[in-house]
């Protein structure tokens, strides 16, 4: 029970439901505010085509305001489409729905007296703001790095949207000073939490390096397969690089080990929902993305003594490796780097643990109990 004043919360998103980092972050603040006392309520505005089972036994409510898989919004490319009766009877249908869903997000805003919205997406805020709910106050938080922001329509979204919220929370300093940079008056820090933090840490004598994530193009898992065999080369050949997830990339992985020599070195485990097992048998993280945020992998695997070897990705992938001490960095695609990290620590088994007792240490801090008191602490200051 919150020690504070009890609120009601609306997190908003676009998918909350299926398996990623951003999705599993709200379900873990909802499920710990929740448990915190405060009536809390997770919003997906469209129903996930493959729905992950976050907490089972929920301390908030769930609703998705389209009922099923709806289709994008259709416009038409030609006077032809324009004039089919088919596809503008699609369009009125998908209009329709549409505002069904704005109406049924309407009313749970309006069965409050006051409250809390947190749009867990600029897109999921672009969605939402036409509607109106003065009684409510508004938070946007973004997942991703400044980085990838700048390179996608998030940056034109979050100037446009996020001044008008009360709050516009970022994942790193570095990343909330860009903002500020680019004029955003009410940018801050907010540190996603970590989910469990284990009382007891790896074992650091399984030789095995793993990555954690979708195996699609963006993770350029390949890269980091490459930087394994590298790393191999000369001796090592006890060790193993396991895949935890899956994806469309899967066969173009699994050629690539086979093109390597890797043979059953490379060991594909497809979704794992017990994450916590996972890190206790691994000894090193490796990440080898094209870009990344503030990725939760790196920050679970420090809680359970695990050291990382990464890419220096982004400000968000600073603040939880830190170089030589945690971990190491290696330049954004820089593959002979990246298998260097991974030969220093498969060659000396104390500086595993050494570098896992540190990062442990340093991810403390985002331990849900101390992020959630982050997040209460915030909403006090908006009501001042």
């Amino acid at each position: 029970m919150s020690a504070g004043r009890t609120r009601n919360i609306f997190f908003v998103g676009i998918d909350v439901d299926s398996l990623g980092g951003s999705q599993r972050v709200i379900h873990t603040l909802a499920q710990g505010l929740g448990l915190r006392g405060h009536r809390v309520d997770v919003v997906g505005i469209r129903t996930s085509a493959d729905p992950f089972p976050y907490n089972p036994d929920r301390a908030y409510t769930h609703t998705n305001l389209y009922p099923d898989q709806s289709a994008p919004a259709w416009h038409a490319k030609s006077i032809g489409e324009r004039l089919s009766p088919a596809r503008n009877l699609e369009a009125r249908r998908s209009k329709a729905a549409r505002s069904e869903a704005r109406a049924r997000l309407s009313e749970r805003f309006a069965a409050v007296p006051d409250g809390f919205v947190i749009f867990g997406s600029p897109w999921a805020a672009d969605w939402t703001l036409s509607l109106s709910w003065p009684h409510l106050k508004s938070i946007g938080q973004y997942h991703e790095s400044f980085l990838q922001a700048k390179t996608s329509e998030n940056k034109g979204l979050i100037q446009r949207h996020y001044p008008k919220l009360d709050k516009a929370v970022f994942l790193s300093q570095g990343d909330a000073d860009e903002f500020v940079r680019l004029r955003l008056p009410n940018a801050g820090v907010m540190p996603n939490p970590l989910s469990f933090f284990p009382d007891t840490v790896a074992d650091a004598g399984r030789r095995r390096v793993a990555a954690v994530g979708r195996l699609e193009a963006i993770k350029r898992t390949e890269r980091l397969i490459t930087a394994f065999a590298t790393a191999t080369r000369d001796g090592h050949q006890d060790w193993e690089l396991h895949l935890v997830g899956d994806g469309p990339e899967e066969e173009f992985l699994r050629n690539k080990a086979a093109e390597l020599g890797l043979g059953d070195r490379v060991v594909f485990r497809g979704r794992i929902t017990d994450m916590p097992s996972l890190y206790e048998e691994i000894d090193i993280l490796g990440l080898s993305s094209e870009k990344e945020g503030r990725p939760m992998a790196l920050a679970e695997a420090a809680a359970f003594g695990v050291p990382a070897v990464s890419f220096d990705l982004s400000a968000g992938v600073r603040d939880l490796v830190v170089d030589g001490e945690t971990g190491f960095l290696a330049p954004p695609g820089d593959v002979p780097g990246l298998a260097r990290g991974l030969r220093t620590l498969m060659d000396d088994e104390q500086l595993r643990r050494s570098f896992g007792k540190a990062a442990r240490e340093h991810v403390r801090p985002y331990a849900l109990p101390s992020v959630l008191d982050r997040w209460e602490a915030l909403f006090e200051e908006i009501d001042r």
